[in-house]
């Protein structure tokens, strides 16, 4: 009897222990999973590939639908551990996004220090889709791939990530964050081919938002899901692609206003890859787009919301075989969403685009149509819901 008195003493021993060092791990730690499901219909008016106008199933717009984890452990002393596994898919059929990687959005480890800063490792956003892309109405979930610059050639709506990379993040005081990074090529034999590096500045202060930052991709034309950023996911593949651009907003009483200036240069640029069919055109050995945008978003009512941009982009080719050109494009977004909770809202977006010169796809293309014009206007409307959990 007292043996079994003693044996029963020790099992709640152990169990209160246990029980004990549990309450005090999930205090240390914690991992989230989340995501978010989006869908909807979209009409173009003219696709110069299929039949002409007509509607689909879009399953990324405004925005891909995704899901993750996400995990923190405070390991003492102002450091702690995290990580996170972010993996894009399209809904209607079931297949995973980003070339079919299972975590393309994002994966990554690292450690976060509280005076120090953060170092992560993975396959990451770069600097300028961080702190530059807010500021642009592509950069937020209300604008998202209908509002992108024409082919996302300044990357602001994150076509593309990137693998192997290290990131350094840092909060410098006074409302001033910064952030590097370098993606390593990992190509055998060819360290500076397909290598990125990027970097970025930013400032808040009470409703005033500003950024400025650079990214470098050289080399970007290897197939491998293993290089810094494929040539699949690359908007054009050139021997080097330099982006820089800026942005400012302001928030005052339910409004947000926006303006934003990029700046993008392909040399050697060989071919354009990444919209819906890749023999739309051949580019010449020199590409360069300028993008002005100016945005605005209104909280109408606590579920209304009312969002709209106007991007002019002025482009230039040389060494184009037909000769060299300056095109111009104009477009312009809106997005109307209403809310029914925090997790669930509907949509309906609109989008319009306009070419004047000779333009390498040879028609308008707006980047969720599915293709080029047939001539040098496109439209398209979209219908859709979010639900995040």
């Amino acid at each position: 009897m007292e043996t079994n008195l003693r044996n029963l003493a020790g099992v709640i021993l152990f169990g209160v222990t246990f029980l004990g060092a549990a309450r005090e791990a999930a205090a240390q730690t914690s991992v989230t999973l989340y995501g978010k499901i989006v869908t909807g219909i979209l009409y173009t008016n003219d696709v110069k590939t299929s039949s002409g106008s007509g509607a689909r199933i879009a399953q990324g717009s405004p925005n891909g639908s995704r899901w993750g984890m996400q995990g923190v452990e405070d390991l003492g002393g102002g450091l702690s551990a995290l990580f996170a596994l972010e993996s894009g898919y399209a809904l209607n059929a079931g297949t995973s996004s980003q070339q079919g990687r299972l975590f393309g959005r994002r994966a990554f480890v690292g450690l976060a220090s509280e005076r120090l800063g953060t170092v992560t490792l993975g396959r990451q956003y770069d600097p300028l889709v961080d702190l530059v892309g807010p500021l642009s109405l592509t950069g937020t979930e209300v604008g998202a791939t209908i509002a992108a610059h024409p082919y996302d050639n300044d990357n602001l709506d994150n076509l593309f990530r990137v693998s192997n990379s290290v990131k350094y993040a840092v909060k410098l005081g006074s409302g001033f964050n910064a952030e590097a990074l370098y993606g390593f090529s990992n190509k055998a034999g060819g360290f500076a081919n397909n290598r990125a590096y990027s970097g970025a500045i930013s400032y808040q202060y009470n409703g005033f938002y500003a950024a400025a930052g650079y990214l470098q991709l050289n080399n970007s034309s290897g197939s491998s899901s293993d290089l810094s950023v494929a040539v699949s996911e690359a908007p054009i593949a050139a021997s080097r692609q330099q982006t820089f651009g800026g942005g400012v907003n302001y928030s005052v009483g339910n409004a947000i206003l926006g303006l934003v200036f990029t700046q993008s240069k392909f040399e050697n640029a060989s071919a354009g890859v990444s919209v819906t069919n890749p023999s739309y055109f051949k580019l010449g050995d020199y590409v360069r787009f300028n993008n002005i945008e100016v945005n605005g978003r209104y909280q109408l009512t606590p579920a209304f919301n009312i969002a709209a941009q106007y991007t002019y982009t002025d482009a230039k080719e040389t060494g184009f075989p037909q000769g060299d050109s300056s095109p111009k494009f104009d477009t312009a977004t809106a997005t109307l969403t209403y809310a029914f909770s925090k997790r669930t809202d509907v949509y309906l977006q609109g989008a319009y685009t306009h070419i004047q010169g000779h333009n390498f796809l040879g028609g308008a293309y707006l980047n969720v149509a599915g293709g080029a014009s047939s001539t040098n206007t496109q439209a398209a409307v979209a219908l859709g819901m979010h639900h995040r959990f």
